[in-house]
């Protein structure tokens, strides 16, 4: 390793960010240190030309660039770029990462994997549990993610996980520098598809949910965790109800798990309900008010909680069924 880089290794210190884990990968923040396995890695010609940002031969400075970018990246909210590693060992595997787009409505997809680690499932570990997290932790609609027209294997991973071809284009690919190479793009929509007419739902699925109004209007809203489906959406607290549970009951119990609060039934008015067509099931859904509870909610399942008020629920991405009351709670309080 040239002097240089190595006075850069070891001068920077290691950024912070989230760790994500997968039966078998770690994925953390890319360190200055990884840079000479990271270069040792992706200085391959079969990895280089199916990155567009990879040249070839693949130069150590920029292992260290690409790394120092990383960082400045994720400071600035524009990025989260990993390393993707394994559990057992530590041995730098190769990177992935999300780049959100100027919207920040979506995010885009990359990961690469070092020659060894190929045909073991390893892409598909990493590119579900960034799809997993990007729903959960970023103001986000959509993933989306490019490959070289040629990729195959990249193209059956996100085929298996859900992702949908949107479209053919052309990119250029520094390792061939002048030319424009075919490119495929996909993605995957966090919400659930609505079931159509000609594929009714199988079942109905009886859920209960309440509007908690603190003393200054506001509403409380919880987001959905990581693991969940439609992680990363808000929606207003509750849950199922179980068999010969009356809805009033079924939010107590809720309340009390969800939330660590204690209502009475008699503070639940009833406000309106939901009935929503979804992929395989249909969702009926009483909404309730309440004003007067004990405790203060706090989050007791991993959810993020937020008080607002009325007139800004729609700055908050909801599931179908959540969204059409926001005009009706809006012109009642």
């Amino acid at each position: 390793m040239p002097d240089h880089l190595d006075s850069l290794v070891r001068d920077r210190t290691a950024p912070a960010g989230p760790q994500l884990h997968t039966t078998r990968l770690l994925l953390r923040p890319l360190e200055p240190g990884d840079a000479p396995a990271f270069h040792r890695l992706i200085n391959d010609w079969d990895i280089c030309r199916k990155l567009p940002e990879a040249p070839f031969p693949y130069p150590a400075e920029l292992a260290a660039q690409w790394i120092a970018a990383a960082s400045a990246d994720r400071a600035g909210g524009v990025a989260e770029q990993f390393a993707v590693v394994d559990r057992e060992s530590g041995a730098l595997l190769g990177s992935a990462g999300l780049r959100l787009s100027r919207d920040r409505q979506s995010a885009d997809l990359g990961y690469w994997l070092g020659r060894a680690f190929w045909g073991q499932g390893l892409g598909v570990e990493v590119a579900r549990r960034l799809t997993e997290w990007a729903f959960a932790a970023l103001p986000i609609a959509r993933v989306t993610a490019t490959t070289a027209a040629d990729n195959d294997a990249s193209a059956a991973v996100l085929q298996r996980l859900g992702f949908g071809l949107t479209g053919k284009g052309a990119q250029v690919f520094q390792c061939r520098p002048g030319q424009k190479l075919p490119v495929h793009h996909y993605a995957i929509e966090r919400e659930v598809p609505m079931a159509t007419a000609a594929a009714p739902p199988s079942a109905v699925l009886l859920v209960v949910a309440v509007a908690l109004i603190d003393k200054e209007g506001k509403i409380l809203l919880a987001r959905r965790p990581e693991g969940k489906k439609m992680a990363g959406m808000w929606e207003f607290p509750g849950g199922k109800v179980d068999a010969g549970e009356i809805p009033e009951a079924a939010l107590v119990r809720e309340l009390r798990e969800e939330l660590g609060i204690e209502v009475s039934a008699n503070d639940l008015a009833p406000f309106v309900f939901a009935s929503h067509p979804y992929d395989n099931f249909h969702l009926l859904m009483p909404v309730f008010l309440c004003r007067r509870w004990q405790g203060k909610p706090a989050p007791k399942e991993g959810q993020a909680l937020a008080w607002v008020a009325p007139d800004r629920l729609v700055e908050y991405p909801m599931p179908p069924a959540d969204r059409p009351l926001i005009p009706m709670l809006r012109d009642f309080l």
